[in-house]
Formats: C-alpha cells, sequence, structure tokens
C-alpha cells in the first residue's frame, strides 16, 4: 500500500470492524428466540443514530455500570411484554466469533505507508479488559478514544473531533472512518471526514479503503 498525500489518518471503530457487529449478533440471536429483530434492537440500544438518554448509550457514556443498564434495558422489554437479557443474547451470538485478521492485517499495511492509526469506539468500561485484550494495541494503534473513558459517544462530533486533535491535528478531510453503524458514518462525514460503512460481509469495507489509499 503506497502512502496518499491526501490522507494522514485512519480511524476504526471496534465492535463490528474487527469482531462481527454487535447490531447482527443480537437481531440474529433475537430471530432464534421467535422476537422481532427490530424490536428488540431499538430496546436494547435505541436510536443509535442519536445520542441520547438510553440506558445502553449512558452506559457507553460511563455514566452507569453495566448492572444498572442492564436492569434498565430488561425492564423496558417487559414494558412492551418481552423478556430480554441483552448480554446473554449478545455473549450466545458472539461466542464463536474471531477476530478479523484480515482487518488487522490492513491496520498494519495502513501504518507501514506512514498514516496514522486510532480506535473510536462506543464501549463499556465492564467490558474495557476483554476487547483490548484481542488486539496488540499499541502496536496497531496511536490513539484509543473510548466512549466510556471519554464521557462522550458517536455520533456526537466531539468524540472525532477528539481523535483527531490526539492524532496530532489531523484535519477531517484528510482521514478515513470505518464503522458498522450508519448514523456513525453519517457523522463522521458530516464533519468533513471520508467514512465507510463496514457491512456484515466486511471484505467490501477491506477493498474500499485499499482502493482509497491506493487511488
Amino acid at each position: 500500500m503506497h502512502r496518499v498525500p491526501s490522507v494522514d489518518a485512519v480511524l476504526f471503530d471496534f465492535g463490528g470492524v474487527f469482531t462481527p457487529s454487535p447490531f447482527h449478533v443480537l437481531g440474529e440471536a433475537a430471530r432464534e428466540l421467535g422476537l422481532p429483530p427490530d424490536v428488540v434492537l431499538a430496546t436494547v440500544f435505541g436510536g443509535y443514530d442519536e445520542d441520547t438518554d438510553h440506558p445502553w448509550h449512558r452506559l457507553e457514556r460511563g455514566e452507569v455500570t453495566v448492572e444498572e443498564a442492564i436492569e434498565a434495558i430488561v425492564a423496558l422489554a417487559a414494558s412492551s411484554g418481552h423478556a430480554i437479557d441483552p448480554i446473554a443474547m449478545l455473549t450466545k451470538g458472539m461466542g464463536g466469533s474471531v477476530l478479523r485478521d484480515d482487518v488487522v492485517d490492513l491496520v498494519r499495511e495502513v501504518r507501514a505507508a506512514g498514516l496514522r492509526t486510532a480506535i473510536v469506539t462506543n464501549n463499556i468500561r465492564e467490558f474495557s479488559t476483554a476487547w483490548r485484550g484481542l488486539l496488540p494495541v499499541p502496536e496497531l494503534f496511536d490513539v484509543v478514544v473510548d466512549s466510556c473513558e471519554e464521557g462522550v459517544r458517536k455520533p456526537d462530533p466531539r468524540i472525532y473531533q477528539l481523535a483527531l486533535e490526539r492524532l496530532g491535528g489531523v484535519a477531517p478531510e484528510r482521514a478515513v472512518f470505518l464503522d458498522d453503524a450508519p448514523g456513525n458514518v453519517a457523522a463522521a462525514r458530516a464533519l468533513g471526514m471520508h467514512a465507510i460503512h463496514v457491512d456484515v460481509e466486511h471484505g467490501s469495507a477491506v477493498a474500499e479503503l485499499r482502493g482509497l489509499l491506493r487511488a
């Protein structure tokens, strides 16, 4: 991969980019249980193209514990007539998943080309050790911006701006961002970043980034 002068940095989401998307996993788990996927996703994650006071959003901002968030989500589900245990459903669905080695290799290519790299993730404080343990984080990334540590989450533009500042003041138009949530991709584009949506079949996103950096 040759360095492209117009790009200085590539920013990656974690879940849904380096591992299967939790949205897809939860949707599939709902189908297996005979529950409506749209209802389950909205109940567990809230409107993910927004930043609200939904329990999951508060959890990702580090405002509540995972126990408090799950209790509130279970209550929301019960009020709609559904019995939902989000952690059990996500854990079962992710049980056989493995790290996407091709995406890890892609990060190494990006770094070898001289570009800076970052993870910008909406995540949970209680899971921090687990997700970081899947990757050689210091080797792959110059910066990690974790919502639960910063008190701000995607799609709030401040989290992208924070990452760009910590990368040395990279201009948005000279950065590329990859994420599996369409709302997060749209927010990055609104700031002027080139953003790539990572679908369930993530290979197309890998190819798009490689094509962009080789153009």
